[in-house]
């Protein structure tokens, strides 16, 4: 009887580890890889740079704010072409500062202030959480891989699949997909980093795409450190003041 019983909970356990994870805790890691990636509010100073298949390469740096899940502003610092342009990220919504042109320009997340591979999504980041809900997480061998699917159609991509460290819980890789299952980037975290205050993250996020051959983008941290932030700094009457802020 013994035996039967504790073949039975020896069964039990092996079709629990056989068994996804469930979204609930697949949702409660990609929080924490939120935190892990970003504090709830700072400031950060980044380099983008755009890779051609002829070698040459375009360079902007920007400074941004951040407050929150879903609040972003930034403002080019150079080259000289761009400076002074800002753009505001409200969730969904996203505008373009132009200086000496008048009210900001609503922008689209699948446009590019920048021109190169990442997207408006992805230079004005907010927290993977707020646009995705966990419907599976795997065990592979020191990662996990988190399968999200956005939570609304209007999100830049349908669906991820990121590749997490199970001990730092932070990116590894990200494959980035279109809802007819085509892979349309994928993003290469890089350079884990000490930015001070207990805030260690990749300093290097590279991506390329199989739709643009040859070419290539790569975003370097350069700084970033916790501040407190008004509200109104992530305001359209402000976009023309962030840099300000510096």
């Amino acid at each position: 009887m013994i035996k039967k019983l504790l073949s039975m909970i020896l069964m039990c356990m092996c079709l629990c580890l056989a068994v996804p994870a469930c979204s609930d805790d697949g949702d409660a890691i990609l929080q924490k890889v939120d935190r892990n990636l970003n504090p709830e509010a700072f400031e950060m100073y980044r380099k983008l740079i755009n890779l051609e298949p002829d070698g040459s390469k375009k360079e902007f740096i920007m400074y941004s704010i951040k407050k929150g899940r879903d609040r972003i502003a930034s403002v080019f610092i150079s080259p000289a072409s761009e400076k002074g342009r800002a753009t505001l990220r409200l969730g969904e919504n996203i505008w373009l500062y132009i200086p000496n042109v008048g009210k900001p320009i609503r922008i689209t997340s699948l446009q590019s202030v920048t021109g190169g591979i990442f997207n408006n999504a992805d230079i004005m980041r907010l927290d993977y959480s707020a646009e995705y809900n966990c419907e599976k997480m795997e065990q592979q061998e020191g990662l996990l891989m988190l399968h999200l699917k956005a939570k609304t159609g209007s999100v830049a991509y349908d669906s991820l699949k990121m590749w997490v460290d199970d001990k730092k819980l932070l990116p590894d890789k990200i494959e980035c997909f279109a809802s007819s299952g085509m892979l349309i980037k994928t993003l290469y975290f890089k350079k884990i980093t000490d930015f001070g205050n207990g805030l260690v993250r990749p300093a290097v996020v590279e991506t390329d795409s199989p739709l643009h051959k040859g070419y290539k983008s790569i975003m370097v941290f350069v700084r970033m450190k916790k501040r407190d932030l008004p509200d109104e700094a992530f305001t359209l009457n402000f976009l023309s003041r962030v840099e300000n802020l510096r």
